[in-house]
């Protein structure tokens, strides 16, 4: 039951709210992006601030440090009442950015947390010929370039938003942002900046994470479900040394074999499906409604935008389902297996007749939100070391950043209303629900700790927007609406 005190304070938002003037908002937002975000962004991504899984010498390289204080500094100019901000330093851990805004509106009691990142995946292959993970092109309102849309918009975005209200006077709560530096490799360093703020965080009501994805450029998406992740290198060895593969192949079992054999522990090698039931949940019932939803409205391009390769016969290589409500179930309500790197195997050129002493591979393993992750860390590495064929020497290493994923709380009325009227208001559609098959670790960890907390999880990431592969970019027109959207569930919020 909705006390006289939240109800009081609803109406006393919506009231606010109804004084905004949406076309003022807008053009506030797409200047902000003109004139300052498109060209910060640029900067941005420039600079190679991998995280730290991919760059351990990240500290004396300084490109973190670049990005976190080029961002910082833009945002202490920015006209938004009473911001504080600093960069927190916890010894041997990658910085945070904080800030805060206090309240504008009078009796408001909770606080509104914005949280982004500004480290970066590492660079792949496969960049266009005139584009790079650190070389940006503005081409057709895309920001092409790694890590604007991953998500080193959010803090400008985010920080625009809180501006754009105090422009026009709306009275809002307070307002604290978390920028980390270690996301995409797994937060690890995040947790203990949390604690160290958690006094600092206040009594959170509402969460807004624009490290997501969208499911088109046409309409606000709410992002309601995250899967886990469990990473890390699974490595086969047999020999202390190559050997000539045709004087003592057929004696020494290939090492590669055995990789095969380890993975029929996992899969089902015809169809991918995680054979072990624990890396399994069911689908909460709300979940598979939002799915059947979504997938009338995306139709056969949940699996058509991929960017397949031309198959055997001529056409494109074909999905694992072509049934939209399956294949978007299977990318956010089931576990998935990916090889990510290898170690052990000589490119093709130098490829010789050696029988390899080994082979190493990088596992990926994408969890259902309600699988535990540590869990499942003990049972795939339990599962991959038990008995070896030949007793060969098998060992699984589990990264650091382990994460359980996260399944959104149930919509509080005034939230579910300011997502739909933003939509509407802004891109002229009804607000998508949409489960993501990626992880942020930060939603569990804040879910638990403050459990009556609400979630606006969104982001840029839509239709071949290709985050962590290459030409990634940033659909700038998107960026804007999403940002003027932020704004305005803000000032709705109680």
């Amino acid at each position: 039951m909705i006390s006289d005190d939240t109800q009081q304070d609803q109406k006393q938002a919506q009231e606010q709210a109804q004084k905004l003037n949406h076309d003022a908002l807008r053009e506030f937002v797409d200047r902000k992006w003109n004139d300052e975000i498109v060209p910060a962004l640029t900067d941005y991504i420039a600079v190679p601030a991998k995280s730290p899984a991919f760059d351990a010498d990240w500290e004396k390289h300084g490109y973190i440090e670049r990005v976190i204080t080029e961002a910082a500094k833009w945002a202490e100019q920015q006209p938004v009442r009473g911001l504080k901000l600093e960069i927190v330093r916890l010894p041997g851990r990658t910085p945070v950015i904080f800030f805060e805004s206090p309240a504008t509106r009078s009796g408001s009691t909770e606080t509104i947390v914005l949280y982004g990142h500004l480290d970066k995946q590492p660079e792949f292959d496969g960049w266009r010929n005139d584009l790079g993970p650190w070389t940006p092109k503005l081409e057709d309102g895309k920001l092409y370039g790694r890590g604007g849309a991953d998500d080193g918009y959010a803090i400008y975005a985010s920080v625009t938003a809180l501006a754009a209200l105090d422009a026009q006077g709306i009275e809002r709560p307070r307002c604290v942002g978390l920028i980390e530096t270690c996301e995409e490799s797994g937060s690890y360093d995040l947790l203990p900046y949390v604690d160290a703020l958690r006094e600092r965080l206040g009594k959170v009501g509402l969460v807004v994470c624009l490290d997501s994805g969208a499911g088109n450029y046409d309409q606000l998406w709410l992002t309601t479900s995250l899967r886990g992740l469990v990473s890390g290198d699974l490595e086969v060895q047999v020999l202390d040394e190559g050997i000539h593969s045709g004087g003592y192949g057929g004696i020494a079992p290939s090492s590669f074999r055995i990789m095969r054999q380890m993975f029929e522990r996992l899969e089902d090698a015809a169809d991918g499906t995680l054979l072990p039931k624990g890396f399994h949940c069911p689908v909460p019932l709300d979940r598979l409604s939002e799915a059947e939803a979504t997938a009338k409205i995306l139709g056969d391009d949940v699996w058509k935008k991929l960017p397949w390769a031309c198959g055997q016969d001529g056409g494109p290589v074909l999905p694992t389902t072509t049934d939209p409500k399956e294949a978007l179930l299977n990318s956010t309500w089931r576990p998935s297996l990916s090889v990510t790197g290898a170690a052990g195997l000589p490119s093709l050129a130098d490829a010789g007749n050696v029988l390899r002493p080994r082979t190493a591979f990088k596992l990926s393993l994408r969890l259902p939100p309600l699988v535990d992750a540590e869990q499942a860390v003990q049972q795939l590495k339990s599962l991959l070391e038990f008995d070896p064929p030949y007793n060969a020497k098998v060992t699984f290493k589990p990264d650091a950043g382990a994460a359980t994923g996260w399944n959104a709380p149930e919509l509080a009325p005034w939230l579910a209303t300011a997502l739909n009227d933003a939509s509407r208001q802004h891109f002229g559609a009804d607000v998508g629900f949409i489960g993501q098959g990626g992880t942020i670790p930060l939603m569990n960890v804040l879910k638990a700790g403050f459990p009556t907390s609400q979630f606006m999880v969104c982001g840029v990431l839509g239709p071949k927007s290709n985050a962590h592969g290459p030409n990634e970019f940033l659909h700038v027109p998107y960026g804007k609406k999403l940002t003027a959207s932020v704004a305005e569930v803000i000032a709705c919020a109680p």
